[in-house]
């Protein structure tokens, strides 16, 4: 995927403000995401890391387990910036997490300066694990307002 994702440059906008949040003390790796979602909302989030490492979460999560908290549950695009190098996609934790609601969403990544990628969220995770495999019906729940 080489053209822009949907409201790219306000989502590049809205993740490179949010990514000013990011608690990274020990990597110094600033990271924000926004996510937009089927009603044109956007959802950001911030990397928050933690001396534990493996508790850290990523920016892409946040900005996911945000809009689901909002009732947001049908995605449109997202976008990541990065303050420094490396930029680069996300990884294979945010990428698993994502796909449970929009394994087809449009992903755009940031430096400083400039959108340096684009894929599909199927490129980068093909075969994704989902509800599929564990032979779940996915239809909305009583519990689950939001599907």
């Amino acid at each position: 995927m080489s053209s822009p994702i949907p409201q790219e440059e306000r989502l590049v906008a809205a993740a490179r403000a949010v990514l000013e949040q990011a608690h990274a003390p020990y990597s110094g790796y600033a990271v924000g995401a926004a996510l937009l979602d089927d009603a044109g909302e956007v959802h950001v989030g911030c990397n928050v890391e933690n001396a534990s490492f493996g508790l850290t979460i990523c920016a892409e999560r946040t900005a996911l387990a945000h809009a689901v908290s909002q009732g947001a549950r049908r995605f449109e695009a997202l976008a990541i910036a990065f303050g420094s190098e490396p930029v680069v996609p996300p990884c294979g934790a945010c990428r698993q997490f994502l796909a449970e609601f929009a394994p087809d969403l449009p992903v755009a990544w940031a430096g400083p300066r400039e959108v340096v990628g684009r894929a599909s969220l199927r490129e980068l995770l093909p075969g994704a694990f989902d509800g599929g495999f564990l032979a779940v019906d996915r239809r909305p729940s009583a519990g689950d307002p939001g599907s």
